[in-house]
């Protein structure tokens, strides 16, 4: 819903602004604007409780409103509903495409859309309609420390050099800003990135193998007996080389994980807003049992860190899917609301305070159901799984596969009814042999017609069951549920799903269906060791009744 409206200055609340310096001389202009002709462009704002709005974008023009007119001046307005993400990529979209916003807080507002896109940085580009280059630029900022980046929105030093003490780590930055704003003038930043050799790339950093630095030409040790001027020695003058084996040893790290997390992440500065972890303190948590599911999701996994001062450093156990975690955030604050509220019509004392809560009538307490994604590889498995449950359970049950045959007509996915497979099976059960197994229609019929009784019985009940791997998954998921399916009937624990899984997702597995209680201290143990011991440890409990156990990631439930 959006509506134009006028809407009075003092109904109207700051927003969640990307935007946190204000020129001063800017808005003396905008207020003298104001002043002399109004308000003409709309503020955009969303809904709020009591006949309040907030402001989505425009917070200058309504600054410099209040100011000038005060509380009572009917502002234009947008009237948009928004949740709170979609408030703030509004606002900070509409507030990056202006041209005063300073580069540090366009960086800042830069990493929040690149969080919504999940890290995908083609994607935030095109929202935010800037090149790539520009994009990993402002996003590169986001390794300044706080006083680099006031420094730098108050337009004390130039972008250049924000740029470059942007390579150096944070617990310099302040020290060498110091000295450069120090200086009787500003150095250029041509000049200030000659300075900044002496610190950048300090071999002590590195997180390589240094073995072929100690003879190379580039390692400043080697230089100061060949030049007068030498950088100090520990540093590397090859900055390329530098970060080529940098990137490598990333790269390495990385590989050395994808047993254990279905996401590995190498972060880079600016990427702050695109992992979150499950748990953590005040309202920023998923809650326990929602965190205990989500390491069995897509989105779950560890960051390996790109940011200069913590190079190399891996962090486990984060989400990768802010969205998605500002959802599951906000479900369990619901639920222990809902929790903490007492009930209608309980009973009240005589001062009118709550009675002790009668006892529960056998129902079980309310409780926030816990969701992941899943893999698109157990996904593409637990599909093929079904199939065959479904084709199982027709070619079983010719009052079942009637009324599914039926169904399918009716529905209009007969036409996943496969010839070539019904030619095949036709073939194989007459022991003929046939050049083609398309047939014209008169030639099936005679065919059929001369078969007999069990042959076409036969054909009949595969009739339905050859459509089960044409289906739409909805369609395959509709006809499982009406049949009550039980797929602990067609499945169990195997090698092929559990080598599908990556550590975290087999202990999540394991913790659902009770195996990891029933191993006890054998678990731990065996989650250290290699994936093929994992596995096989996994399937030789010898207490465990396997049968009947099917994980939430294979179970089939309508969407």
């Amino acid at each position: 819903m959006q509506l134009q409206a006028s809407i009075k200055v003092g109904n109207i609340l700051p927003g969640r602004n990307p935007r946190g310096y204000f020129d001063p001389s800017e808005m003396t202009a905008l207020e003298d604007s104001v002043k002399s002709k109004g308000v003409l462009q709309a503020i955009l704002v969303r809904p709020r409780d009591a006949g309040r709005y907030e402001i989505v974008a425009g917070e200058r023009r309504w600054r410099a409103a209040k100011k000038v007119f005060g509380d009572e001046y009917e502002i234009p307005a947008l009237v948009r509903d928004l949740d709170d993400g979609e408030a703030d990529e509004a606002a900070l979209i509409e507030n990056i495409q202006r041209a005063d916003m300073s580069p540090t807080e366009e960086a800042e507002a830069a990493a929040k859309i690149l969080g919504r896109c999940q890290g995908d940085r083609d994607e935030a580009s095109r929202r935010l309609g800037w090149s790539r280059t520009t994009l990993d630029k402002r996003l590169a900022l986001m390794n300044c420390s706080e006083r680099v980046r006031r420094a730098l929105s108050e337009r004390r030093i130039q972008l250049g050099h924000a740029e470059l003490l942007a390579a150096v780590t944070r617990d310099r930055q302040d020290a060498v800003l110091e000295k450069l704003l120090s200086q009787a003038s500003l150095p250029t930043v041509a000049q200030f990135r000659g300075q900044l050799e002496q610190i950048s790339r300090a071999l002590s950093s590195a997180i390589f193998d240094k073995g072929e630095c100690t003879s190379c030409t580039h390692n400043s040790g080697n230089q100061q007996a060949l030049f007068g001027e030498a950088i100090a020695a520990g540093h590397c003058t090859h900055g390329a080389c530098f970060d080529g084996k940098t990137e490598a040893s990333l790269d390495a790290k990385k590989a050395s994980l994808a047993d254990d997390y279905p996401t590995i992440r190498i972060v880079r500065p600016g990427e702050n807003f695109t992992l979150l972890r499950l748990l953590a303190e005040g309202d920023t948590g998923v809650g326990e049992e929602q965190a205990k599911a989500c390491r069995a999701c897509k989105n779950f996994g560890a960051a390996i860190s790109a940011v200069p001062g913590k190079l190399g450093n891996v962090y486990p156990d984060l989400c990768f899917d802010a969205s998605c975690n500002a959802k599951k955030v906000a479900a369990r604050i619901k639920l222990e609301k809902d929790k903490a509220t007492p009930a209608e019509g309980s009973a009240k004392t005589a001062s009118g305070k709550s009675a002790t809560p009668a006892k529960s009538s056998g129902k079980a307490e309310a409780k926030s159901e816990a969701k992941v994604q899943d893999s698109q590889r157990v996904k593409d498995y637990r599909l093929e799984v079904w199939r065959k449950a479904l084709r199982r359970e027709l070619m079983g049950n010719r009052d079942n596969n009637l009324t599914v045959l039926i169904a399918l007509a009716l529905s209009g996915n007969a036409r996943h009814i496969s010839d070539t497979k019904l030619g095949k099976a036709f073939a194989a059960i007459t022991k003929q042999e046939f050049t083609s197994f398309v047939f014209k229609a008169d030639e099936a019929a005679r065919l059929v017609a001369q078969s007999d009784e069990a042959v076409r019985d036969k054909l009949f009940l595969g009739l339905a069951a050859s459509a089960a791997d044409g289906i739409e998954e909805k369609t395959l998921v509709q006809i499982l549920t009406y049949l009550e399916i039980d797929l602990g009937r067609h499945w169990k624990l195997c090698e092929e799903f559990l080598k599908l899984l990556t550590k975290s997702e087999i202990e999540a597995m394991c913790d659902e269906i009770g195996l990891k209680v029933a191993m006890g201290g054998a678990f731990a143990k065996a989650m250290s060791g290699k994936k093929d011991d994992i596995v096989k440890a996994l399937l030789n409990v010898a207490a465990f009744p396997y049968e009947g156990k099917v994980p939430r990631s294979m179970r089939f439930t309508i969407a």
